[in-house]
């Protein structure tokens, strides 16, 4: 995982040469990475879809099994970074040694966090000018707030850097350039010239090491000289797995150096499936908290984390086995539908090629085939023995498109197509707007966005006109506002009646989402059987806002009284009530408009800075740092996603293109009035005031 071109797909490729995977050496610039096997993914050369692969490596005398996944750096495709450190039990966080610790380098370490995700740091691209990887170890220090700790040190750097010191075993690499031989280094004594540094740099690791294990550190005090190679491994191991330590390592993958002890180190010192105790999950029928432990004679359970349509096999669905073994041909419990599904085939995944497998057991990562209805986040487990796991979280789409198809006939295609895509990746949503008969895809990025467009039409055939790219508003209550609504019609036979009293205003916590619905009505004025029907009538209307139609996100009503007619009543009419309700109150409970705010960061030469921050000014954005990384200058700002479109391109014309920026979503925020008046005016041309 890493910011946008640290390496990642450089670096799984070599993984993939040198463990004997490939035969010969993918590389990304020129189109021809395995990992990247999306024709998209090889035109831009960036990686969209998180990869994954099994690749075998024997270290000390042992083959073990490494289960891959190569994800992409671009914010527009965080949700794969997300599934796949929700799946896996260790990460490689790769750094650009020029680059540091950049924007998307912290996004995806807060998103490690938050699944205690173990890891690694490898500092790649040691051979560009400007590398330094004592740098970006204290630049991991400071800005993640990891403890960083060097467990090899570079020989040289930029056209120099010939290989790396490794502290543990106290010996030096030095590589030779040879692409066809996967041993293409020798195991030389530490040059003079580095001999004190090493040793300096030797003693703080074991003084760190130490530190987590009391046995080590009285050892440490009698003789630090006397801590074997193997110790330092076990405790290093253990201070990794309990977080407490990052070991960094260095290389330059597209140079071929350093990897083979990345691979060491990702056996020595990131956890295997046994490491991880239990997996803690509930029953679904008690809601009791129950475990499976990582071996194969607990009952089956696991988690699908990602679906992908393959043109030849159908619907793959990605599954991570926590316990148990599941065989091909075999049946599993879906949790949250309470379906049992057939597992017709299995396999193990290299890249978009699958090898069929007979069955999967815990620890792994696989594939299934057959299922008719499983979903990102769903848990398959034994149906007499049933669990459900954590599902995850995804972010919300922040960004919409109206499309339509060339031709009409097109139509079909259109709709199978998008419900595969949206069924592939939960940051992508469509819907239909109800009052243009438009479809509006939204998601993360213009990026997310222009990918799907161009998969629409190269693997489902379906050319489409685009409108203009919107932002997805929200709107919000910020006060409280009581209503009399009374509903009646009276037409041949059985009329309409309902009459509530309410108070509507914002939610009573930021924590709180949906409709908070507070029921203080006394002595059966509204009878305990249409209280359903005007909760789910407010719950209905929260889609539709007040001022401009956009979604409420959150809101309070207290239903305080009401009456009823003993014939006309019913829970329809107290439905209808509510939503009419609803419209005429949010009105008067001062609704605002939200808008997505973005938090953007832009590298640039000083000489440009000045023009760049009055930019983000007419931009209404506000600035909130600045900084100075090398002889560039770092501006961080948060502006509305509704005056970003098309900066890219500004950017360039402003530093004649030596300047660069990246953005992710930040938080929603009240427009302010005259932009507001705008988007109301904007939308009140699209709909009709349902009353007129």
């Amino acid at each position: 995982m890493a910011h946008i071109d640290a390496g990642k797909t450089t670096t799984s490729e070599r993984i993939l040469f040198y463990t004997g995977k490939t035969h010969k050496i993918g590389e990304v610039h020129e189109g021809g990475a395995t990992m990247d096997w999306m024709v998209q993914e090889q035109e831009r050369g960036i990686t969209i879809t998180s990869a994954a692969t099994t690749a075998f490596w024997n270290y000390k005398d042992n083959t073990y099994q490494i289960n891959i996944i190569d994800t992409p750096g671009h914010v527009d495709f965080t949700v794969e970074v997300e599934r796949s450190l929700r799946v896996l039990d260790g990460a490689v966080a790769t750094f650009c040694a020029v680059g540091g610790v950049e924007p998307q380098s912290e996004t995806v370490w807060r998103q490690a966090d938050k699944y205690n995700v173990p890891r690694i740091g490898y500092v790649n691209k040691m051979d560009r000018t400007g590398a330094d990887f004592a740098g970006v170890c204290a630049q991991v220090h400071e800005r993640l707030g990891a403890n960083a700790l060097p467990i090899v040190l570079p020989i040289g750097a930029e056209d120099k850097f010939t290989g790396v010191i490794d502290l543990v075993y106290n010996r030096a690499y030095v590589y030779f350039d040879d692409k066809t031989v996967r041993d293409n280094y020798h195991i030389e004594e530490i040059p003079e010239n580095l001999k004190a540094e090493a040793a300096e740099a030797r003693a703080k690791l074991i003084e760190e090491v130490a530190a987590s294990d009391d046995a080590l550190m009285e050892k440490f005090f009698e003789d630090p000289d006397a801590i074997t190679p193997e110790e330092i491994i076990v405790a290093l191991r253990k201070a990794t797995i309990n977080m407490s330590v990052v070991p960094m390592l260095c290389g330059s993958s597209f140079k071929n150096k350093g990897v083979q002890l990345l691979l060491d180190s990702i056996i020595a010192y990131l956890p295997s499936p046994l490491d991880v105790e239990a997996i803690v999950g509930t029953d679904p029928r008690t809601g009791e908290e129950t475990k499976r432990h990582p071996s194969e004679s607990d009952p089956f359970c696991a988690l699908a984390f990602k679906i992908a349509t393959d043109p030849f096999v159908g619907r793959l669905g990605f599954i991570r086995v926590y316990s148990g073994k599941l065989d091909a041909g075999s049946y599993t419990f879906n949790s949250r539908s309470g379906k049992k599904e057939r597992i017709s085939r299995i396999y193990q995944m290299h890249a978009n090629k699958q090898n069929p497998i007979e069955f999967v057991g815990a620890g792994d990562i696989a594939a299934a085939v057959g299922f008719k209805d499983v979903r990102t986040g769903d848990t398959l487990c034994d149906e007499n023995h049933q669990i459900v796991l954590e599902s995850m979280t995804f972010p919300e789409p922040v960004i919409g498109l109206a499309i339509e198809p060339k031709t009409q006939k097109d139509l079909d295609k259109l709709g199978v197509g998008l419900g595969k895509l949206a069924e592939e990746d939960p940051t992508f949503t469509v819907k239909t707007d109800e009052d243009s008969g438009q479809t509006v895809i939204s998601g993360m990025g213009e990026l997310h966005l222009e990918i799907i467009v161009d998969r629409l039409k190269r693997e489902f055939g379906v050319e489409i006109n685009q409108g203009a790219p919107q932002v997805n508003y929200k709107e919000a209550l910020t006060g409280t506002y009581e209503h009399r609504e009374v509903f009646k019609k009276q037409t041949g036979g059985r009329g309409k009646f309902a009459d509530i009293i309410f108070e509507i205003g914002p939610a009573s916590s930021k924590e709180v989402t949906g409709l908070e619905f507070v029921d203080v009505v006394k002595g059966g004025n509204v009878p305990k059987e249409f209280i359903p029907a005007v909760q789910k009538g407010f719950a209905t209307a929260m889609s539709n806002g007040a001022l401009a139609g956009y979604p409420i996100d959150a809101m309070k009503v207290t239903l305080k009284d009401g009456s009823f007619h003993p014939v006309d009543s019913d829970a329809l009419s107290f439905e209808i009530c509510a939503r009419n309700g609803f419209r005429h109150a949010a009105v008067k409970a001062n609704p605002v408009i939200m808008e997505p705010i973005m938090s953007v960061e832009v590298v640039t030469p000083e000489e440009n800075m000045g023009d760049i921050i009055g930019d983000l000014n007419k931009r209404r954005g506000q600035i909130s740092g600045m900084e100075t990384k090398g002889n560039a200058r770092v501006v961080k700002a948060k502006v509305p996603l509704a005056e970003m479109f098309g900066y890219v391109t500004v950017l360039r014309t402003i530093s004649s293109g030596r300047a660069t920026s990246s953005m992710e979503f930040s938080h929603f925020e009240a427009v302010p009035g005259n932009v507001s008046k705008e988007i109301i005016e904007k939308a009140s041309g699209k709909f009709k005031n349902e009353d007129e």
